[in-house]
């Protein structure tokens, strides 16, 4: 770990970022879910380039609508603060509870691994050749909230969230890397470090190489990340980064909400912009604050101060 890390932002300032990584799940959702399935030259051709949360899309949401990005990282989060300790069972729980209610939207990998928790009680889905989606990428920043200031722990509570619905190395492995990517730009790690991350694990799995990105973003854990990983070493704010990235169409709002994570986290929460903060329900809005403030200062780091 980098000197760099090892000096942490005030309590303020952590709570801050904390917040803005929340908010950066939800608004990168519900401006990515206009765009999602289609291709970059059909959204040019329809919007120039999306900048606005206007709802819509192949779900034909309201504007400043969530989708299951945001629905399933609300229920890791409600799941980790309703806890004494770490238990993935009120996490399981709450995602039942959820796709019971007949969601708009739900990946079919997720689907496969709750009705195997409703079914059976399993809590960890077995390993899946098939299974290297985004969907448990796209809801591990509460986890990284959670487990601030302790990387072994993150590194081992961000898969065992992850292994409810995907048990994929690939899965595995970029849960990880948006958690470490999340919780440094919290402690104002400099951005070469998390080009560093972002390198490492490409390192490891050559699949994640974004240099020379081909403009593919897919429900591919790969593809979600490679968009992710170009938008946001080439942009140097919050709403470019999540424009950028939501115009690249595909898996739009899952890549958007995993960019607005990341983004959110390093440029805080006044980088946000005010229209998209705001065509959030305002209840939403409440819950991600108490719940991003209660995650943080459940952690290691919190612990020790």
């Amino acid at each position: 770990m980098s000197a760099g890390r090892r000096s942490p932002r005030g309590t303020g300032g952590i709570v801050d970022r904390a917040r803005a990584a929340l908010f950066g799940v939800a608004v990168g959702d519900a401006l990515g879910a206009t765009t999602e399935f289609m291709t970059p030259a059909e959204i040019r051709d329809r919007y120039g380039v999306l900048r606005e949360i206007v709802g819509g899309g192949w779900l034909k949401l309201s504007p400043g609508q969530v989708t299951d990005d945001t629905e399933m990282t609300l229920c890791v989060a409600r799941g980790i603060v309703c806890s004494s300790r770490w238990d993935p069972g009120p996490i399981a729980d709450r995602f039942a509870h959820w796709l019971s209610g007949n969601p708009a939207d739900v990946g079919a990998t997720c689907r496969r691994g709750i009705e195997e928790y409703i079914e059976k009680g399993r809590i960890e889905a077995p390993p899946d050749e098939k299974g290297a989606g985004n969907g448990a990428a796209m809801r591990v920043a509460p986890v990284a909230l959670y487990t601030l200031g302790d990387e072994e722990l993150l590194s081992r509570l961000a898969v065992e969230q992850a292994h409810i619905t995907h048990h994929h190395p690939l899965s595995d492995a970029a849960c990880v890397s948006v958690g470490k990517m999340i919780q440094w730009s919290l402690l104002g790690a400099p951005l070469r470090d998390l080009r560093a991350e972002a390198e490492e694990l490409a390192a490891r799995h050559p699949e994640f190489r974004f240099e020379g990105y081909d403009g593919k973003s897919s429900g591919y854990v790969v593809d979600t990340l490679r968009t992710v990983f170009d938008a946001f070493f080439s942009t140097d704010n919050f709403e470019d980064c999540v424009v950028k990235t939501v115009n690249r169409g595909g898996d739009a709002d899952t890549a958007g909400s995993i960019a607005g994570a990341i983004a959110g986290a390093r440029y805080g929460f006044a980088a946000i912009p005010p229209r998209w903060v705001n065509a959030l329900d305002a209840g939403l809005r409440e819950e991600l604050a108490s719940l991003a403030e209660r995650l943080v200062r459940k952690s290691p780091l919190f612990d020790r101060a």
